[in-house]
This record gives C-alpha cells, sequence and structure tokens, in this order.
C-alpha cells in the first residue's frame, strides 16, 4: 500500500499566510506600543480627538448697540421676540389625545390668518405641502416673524396642536414714526445677523454690530453635559451705543403737528426742524411721508433737509439783508418804489408777489416785512452788487456741503450765468440749495454771527468699557457777519412777525417774541418753466425765539398743500409751527416775557439748556438740594440724613430738568417714582442696586415699593409705566381732582 504525499502547494499557501498574519500582527503590535508610548495617533493627541468627539459649542448672543435721544432715552434697541413653528411630524405625538403636531391644517390656518396677518390659503398651503414632503417643521413667515410677546400669548390661548415658538430677537423702535429719516432701519439679512439698511443705523453699523460670543463644554454622547465639565467662554460683545442730539419730547411735539398737518393738508411734502442755534445740535427732525422703522412702510427713503436742494424762496432774504447790513450798505429808511423792477433794460422784470402791483413808494424795512422782491433785487443789484453777493452766500456756507453726521448730502445748484438768475438768486429763486445749508447759515443770525456746523450724533460709547469713542462738541464753521450785523437782522426779522404789515404775523406765539421770515417759492416743472395754481409752491418759513436772544430754531416747509380757495401757504406751516415752538420753549424752561405794571416787558429769564453738574458729596442735604434746584435740576433724596453720602451723576454735563439722585447718611427709603421716566428708573435702580421689573418706554404712574418705605439692596422693584400721552392725561386727571377737592374744602370753610 502505498502512502500519499503531502501537497506542496497547500504548504507553501499555508506558510505565505502565516507569515503574513505574523507581519500585520508585528505592525498592529508596533502601532499599538506607539500609541500607548506617544498617545497620539495619525499625529493627533487622543485626548483632542476624545474632546472633540464630546464637546459642544453653543452660541452666547451679543445685542445691537442701542441708539439714544440726548436724555438717555431708548429710541432704538433690540428686543426679544418669537418665530411661529409649525411641527408636521407625527412622530412627535407619543400621546394621541395630547398631539405634538399639526393635526389640522385647515383649522390651523384658519385661527392663524387673522393674528398673523397673512392669507388663510397661503397658511393652509405652506402646511399642507410640508405635510406631503415629510417635512420635520415649518416657519410661518413673513407674519409669523419677529411676534412680539403680546401676540405669541394670543396664539398660545388658540391651544392649536403643532404650534410652537422660536425665540429670537428683532430691532425695536418703540416711538414707531420718530426721526424715521434720521434712525432709518435695521434688519436681519440672509444670515439672521441684523444690519442697518438706512440712517444712523446704516451709516454707524460698524459701530452698532455685535460680535457673538460662545461656550465649549464637554457632554456626553446624548449631548448631556457632564458634570463639572472643563468649559471655555468667550463673552459675547454687544455693540456700541450711539447718543443723539435728539430730544425725545421735543421730536414728540414735531411729529404730533407733523401727523396733523399732513393730514389736513395732505402735501407732496412737508418738513420740519429744532435746532439750538447756539450749538447747531439738532434737536428734533420730522418730514412727510414718514414710515415706522417697525414695519417698513417706506414710499420714500431720502430725507429732504439733506439730500434734496430747492429753490428755497423768501426765506433767503434773511442773508441778502444780513450781508446789506454788514457791508454797511443798507439804511432801513432809504425809500424806493415798488411792484416791479427791471436787473437790465431787456430782462424780464422782477415782481412784487401782489402781481407787480407794489404799495408804493415805501421804506426797505417795510419791504422786508411785506417780502418785497424789489427791495431785495435793488439790495442784490445795486447796493451791494451780485459779485459781493456771492462772496457773502459763499461765507454763509451755500456754495460747500455743510459735513452733517447724514448720509447722502446733496450739493447746492448755483446759477450765474445770466444777470438777472444773480439777482434772483437773493430772494430764494435760479439757484438751488439744502434745507440743511440754510439751516446752517441762519445759526449765524441767532449766534452773534458766529455760525455753527449742524450735528446729530452727541456721543458714541464702548458698551464693554464704558468708554467714550467719539464725543461731537458744537464747531464754528465761519463768521459772515459781524454781531452788531447779525443782532440789527434779528431786529428786522421780528418786525416781519410783530407789525401789522408783516407777511409772518401768522407766526406770532402768544408771551414769547419771534423773528422770522416767510418763503414762497415757484416749483420747476417738469417740461420747463415754473407750475402755476393755488397751493403749487414751496413754501417756508424761518423762525428764531425769544428773539433778542434765540434759543431755537424752527425751520418749517411744504410742498404742494392741498388748500381750500380761502386758505394760504400759510396755514399747513402755522399748524406745525406755532405749537412745537411754544411747546419746546416751555419744556426747555424759557419762560415767557413778562410785562410791569406800564405794560412794558420785562427782562426774561433765561435758562441754561445745559449745565456741568458738581460733586455734593460730604455737603449738607439741605445746601445740595437748593444748590441743585437753583441750577434748574429735580433733586431725588434717598434717606433722612443730613449729609451726602454719594450721588447719580457723580459730574457730568447734563441739561436742566434732569433727575439728580442724592443718597443721605441716614437709612435709605424709597423716594415717590411717579413722572420718572424709562431712563431714570434705571439709572436710580442701579445707584441704590434695585432689581427692576421689564421696562417699556413711558413715565411710572404706580411702584410696588411705596415711598417712604425702607429701602434693601436686592430688592424687587416693580412698577408701572405709560405712553407720554397716557402719562399727560392721567396728570390731567389727578389735576382736576385736586382741583375738585380744593373747591369742596373751600365750600366747607364758606359753610363753616
Amino acid at each position: 500500500m502505498t502512502t500519499p504525499r503531502k501537497n506542496s502547494n497547500i504548504s507553501t499557501g499555508a506558510a505565505i499566510l502565516i507569515l503574513i498574519f505574523a507581519l500585520l500582527f508585528f505592525v498592529l503590535a508596533i502601532r499599538f506600543f506607539y500609541i500607548q508610548a506617544t498617545g497620539k495617533a495619525d499625529g493627533e493627541a487622543l485626548a483632542e480627538i476624545a474632546q472633540k468627539q464630546h464637546t459642544r459649542t453653543s452660541k452666547i448672543e451679543g445685542q445691537r448697540g442701542t441708539i439714544y435721544d440726548r436724555n438717555g432715552e431708548a429710541i432704538a434697541q433690540d428686543t426679544g421676540a418669537y418665530t411661529v413653528v409649525a411641527i408636521l411630524d407625527k412622530k412627535q405625538t407619543k400621546d394621541k389625545d395630547h398631539p405634538q403636531h399639526v393635526v389640522d391644517p385647515e383649522k390651523t390656518a384658519e385661527k392663524l390668518a387673522p393674528l398673523l396677518k397673512m392669507d388663510e390659503s397661503k397658511i393652509d398651503s405652506m402646511l399642507t405641502r410640508g405635510i406631503k414632503r415629510g417635512t420635520f417643521q415649518v416657519e410661518l413667515g413673513p407674519g409669523g416673524r419677529d411676534i412680539d410677546n403680546v401676540l405669541k400669548q394670543k396664539i398660545e390661548k388658540l391651544n392649536l396642536p403643532g404650534i410652537t415658538f422660536l425665540r429670537d430677537s428683532k430691532r425695536f423702535y418703540p416711538n414707531g414714526v420718530f426721526a424715521s429719516s434720521i434712525l432709518g432701519y435695521a434688519q436681519k439679512d440672509d444670515t439672521g445677523k441684523i444690519v442697518g439698511k438706512m440712517g444712523i443705523e446704516k451709516v454707524f453699523d460698524k459701530q452698532l454690530s455685535e460680535e457673538d460670543g460662545y461656550v465649549k463644554y464637554e457632554a456626553a454622547k446624548n449631548g448631556i453635559k457632564l458634570p463639572d465639565p472643563k468649559e471655555s467662554i468667550v463673552a459675547p460683545k454687544n455693540g456700541d451705543s450711539v447718543t443723539l442730539t435728539i430730544d425725545e419730547k421735543i421730536q414728540t411735539f414735531l411729529e404730533d403737528a407733523m401727523t396733523a398737518a399732513a393730514k389736513e393738508y395732505k402735501p407732496e411734502e412737508l418738513m420740519a426742524t429744532v435746532v439750538n442755534p447756539k450749538t447747531g445740535e439738532i434737536l428734533a427732525m420730522s418730514n412727510r411721508p414718514s414710515f415706522d422703522p417697525n414695519i417698513r412702510d417706506i414710499t420714500s427713503y431720502r430725507n429732504p433737509f439733506v439730500e434734496n436742494s430747492y429753490e428755497l424762496g423768501s426765506t433767503m432774504k434773511i442773508f441778502t439783508l444780513a450781508a446789506a447790513i454788514d457791508a454797511g450798505v443798507y439804511n432801513g429808511e432809504d425809500r424806493y418804489q415798488s411792484g416791479s423792477y427791471k436787473v437790465t433794460k431787456n430782462s424780464v422784470p422782477i415782481n412784487d408777489h401782489n402781481g407787480g402791483v407794489g404799495w408804493g413808494a415805501i421804506t426797505f424795512n417795510e419791504g422786508i416785512q411785506r417780502s418785497s422782491n424789489v427791495a431785495v433785487a435793488i439790495l442784490a443789484n445795486e447796493k451791494l452788487g451780485t459779485d459781493r453777493l456771492y462772496k457773502y452766500l459763499d461765507k454763509f456756507g451755500f456754495m460747500d456741503k455743510t459735513g452733517i453726521d447724514l448720509p447722502n448730502e446733496a450739493s447746492s445748484k448755483l446759477v450765474t450765468k445770466y444777470p438777472r438768475d444773480r439777482v434772483t438768486t437773493a430772494f430764494g429763486q435760479a439757484s438751488a440749495f439744502t434745507p440743511i445749508q440754510e439751516i446752517q447759515a441762519a445759526t449765524a443770525i441767532a449766534n452773534d454771527g458766529k455760525m455753527m456746523k449742524p450735528y446729530v450724533i452727541k456721543q458714541v460709547v464702548d458698551e464693554t468699557n464704558k468708554k467714550t469713542i467719539k464725543k461731537t462738541k458744537p464747531t464754528v464753521v465761519g463768521q459772515p457777519i459781524s454781531k452788531k450785523a447779525a443782532n440789527e437782522t434779528l431786529d428786522i426779522l421780528e418786525t416781519v412777525v410783530s407789525s401789522d404789515d408783516g407777511t409772518g404775523k401768522p407766526y406770532a406765539i402768544e408771551g414769547y417774541d419771534v423773528a422770522g421770515k416767510t418763503g414762497t417759492a415757484q416749483i420747476p416743472g417738469p417740461n420747463g418753466g415754473y407750475l402755476h395754481g393755488h397751493g403749487k409752491n414751496f413754501i417756508s418759513f424761518m423762525g428764531f425765539a425769544p428773539a433778542k436772544d434765540p434759543k431755537l430754531l424752527v425751520y418749517v416747509a411744504v410742498k404742494n398743500p392741498t388748500l381750500t380757495p380761502q386758505e394760504t401757504g400759510t396755514a399747513p406751516l402755522t399748524a406745525v409751527f406755532n405749537p412745537v415752538m411754544k411747546n419746546s420753549l416751555q419744556y426747555l424752561g424759557v419762560e415767557p416775557e413778562k410785562t410791569d405794571e406800564d405794560g412794558k416787558k420785562t427782562e426774561e429769564k433765561k435758562v441754561d439748556s445745559e449745565i456741568t453738574l458738581k460733586s455734593y458729596v460730604n455737603e449738607s442735604v439741605d445746601s445740595a438740594v437748593k444748590d441743585l434746584k437753583q441750577k434748574g435740576l429735580v433733586p431725588v433724596v434717598i434717606g433722612k440724613g443730613d449729609t451726602v453720602e454719594s450721588q447719580s451723576p457723580t459730574s457730568d454735563t447734563i441739561v436742566t430738568g434732569q433727575r439728580v439722585f442724592i443718597k443721605t447718611n441716614g437709612k435709605a427709603t424709597m423716594p415717590d417714582l411717579t413722572g420718572f421716566s424709562h431712563r431714570d428708573v434705571i439709572r436710580f435702580s442701579e445707584f441704590v442696586n434695585v432689581r427692576p421689573s421689564a421696562l417699556e418706554n413711558g413715565y411710572v404712574v404706580s411702584q410696588s415699593i411705596k415711598a417712604g418705605d425702607p429701602l434693601k439692596a436686592g430688592t424687587y422693584l416693580k412698577v408701572e409705566l405709560e405712553t407720554p400721552k397716557e402719562f399727560s392725561s392721567t396728570l390731567n386727571k389727578l389735576k382736576e381732582t385736586e382741583k375738585s377737592e380744593s373747591d369742596s374744602k373751600k365750600d366747607d370753610k364758606q359753610l363753616d
């Protein structure tokens, strides 16, 4: 029997396999020992790999910078918002009796449509389409985006299955239509970041923009944070705050008057501004059409004060008059023949506004009062000469942009070719200028000949370290005329309002002397020439008050108002100028002029609008209170001690009427906060270390800690605020109640 031989091929294959496995084992062993020795794999530390696999990153959102008015009232800020989300995935429902997804798209759409102001069929379509596609959830935009907490609560009360909310933030403008052409607006871009699109929001977008932070932490596979995890935190950087020169109260006076005038007279354009002529600060500025930046119902993106040029009309006579006085060629008692005037033998006559009839031979002073074109034409052509006139216009800044801190400033359009055009420029025709150029020039008339640069940015503050990045100071940009010429010009302009013949008579305000000049310019037609018809004009008024030492300059202009045959162009302007000027002067503490027993005017009380505050620490409470009141400030004493321990503000430049908090060395007690503004409450809370409730803009009408009660640090303080209009109504009711009670007591005494 033969013994079988082993297959040599099998033996060789087995040997090769054994060799391969041995080699692999050897390589793995070497790698294992290498990893064990170095703690690295593929050049990366194992600990880092493990950390990456178990590290979570959570964003910490920063806030866009707040825009404040000059007194610290927020007029543009980030606020909480919500997006309505519909959960469509059936798997989210674990209990059929309590569904967590949209069960009935049609019913859901029917209930949501009126609240979101969206078409019912559109919502239904979004939900139905999402369900068919197997979508987990859909956002109900645009009506369901950026909704506030009030609307969120209304939707929650509907108890609609599957309807939930994503918390977000949005830009909020608490006053609605309020200096909108200055503020502009900001909205979210495609990445969800809020960015400035217009006005200050756009110009200062870089400063206002925030930087988000984040926190990194170790977590288990399910995402739950591990006990005592290693955390890496990068804090967010909030945007810088921007404080404007705008005064919220004066701006509110202006917006209310503008809204009423626009509603009644339906003009193509209406614009007005309130300026401090001593500093160039814009205290209020408004135009119609305007918009609410919360809803961006925008029909015009332009700020006409800055971006449009106009043939400004007879308000330009102010500067021709001032130039003639300064040059020494004006004698107000000289006479001239009014009615019609030719610049050259063959030129078209320049007519007075009463059809060229004129008023016979009258003095130049009367000509200014009556707004005679002929009077100013003679001053420009014969007394000054147009070359010298144009040099004065250059000194008044009409040849250059003002450089105001608002975007898209337009240039002037100076006409010089024909002699007649050079003369008509003297009374506001032919050449075109921006209203802001004229406002800058007018500051010289009200400020002893010193011309102030207009501005709206008061300061920019880094909210991280509270350092002031930018602070604008009043800037003198020229002195086109002497102090004597400026004051004489004001005296003549005062007669434009006070004299029986003056065109400015409708702008007289009880208790205050007003200086000013009216203006009516023709509007260039689309096909050449000028428009004709009742109200087809650019009508304006430049007013200063009090006339002897103007605290305010108010400019109002209207284009193409709708007027009845009986109404003149002054109607829409007086509807704005008169209440705004009077209310603003009273608000600033400029008392009406008084008369003595003989009916003569006594000197008006002058109140500084800004005060530098000193430190009262360690002084007696009585002397501090007395000094603060004398400066026109409102002391708020906290505690019943006799010595000042601390104060807020510590030392700063503040405005008349602002509250100053004084903490005494006695036991701290709660003051009466009635009438405190939103900003006052925040300042007070920071000063005494209490926790205020969520605040909206307005004024305090009630407080949870009663006045006189002990005040402890960390206490929760709840206050109720009302809007300015609501608060005014509440005050009036209180005054009526007090008067009624007072009258009742008087009656009781009489009965006794």
